[in-house]
């Protein structure tokens, strides 16, 4: 394992000023979440990803 759980993913070509990874990182932290953005490069999809440890249940 890679050590984190993907939570969610957003393709990195969204529409111009809209950041919806960012927002969505955003919202799991008001929730207790220690939610971070990352990139994929290998797919191209910005994920949102909470590290092991962290107290997340793994998703993938």
């Amino acid at each position: 394992m890679n050590g984190r759980t993907v939570l969610e993913s957003f393709p990195a070509g969204g529409p111009r000023g809209s950041w919806p990874a960012e927002e969505f990182a955003q919202a799991r932290r008001l929730e207790g979440l220690p939610a971070e953005v990352v990139m994929d490069l290998a797919t191209d999809m910005f994920l949102v990803i909470v590290r092991s440890g962290d107290g997340a249940d793994a998703v993938a």
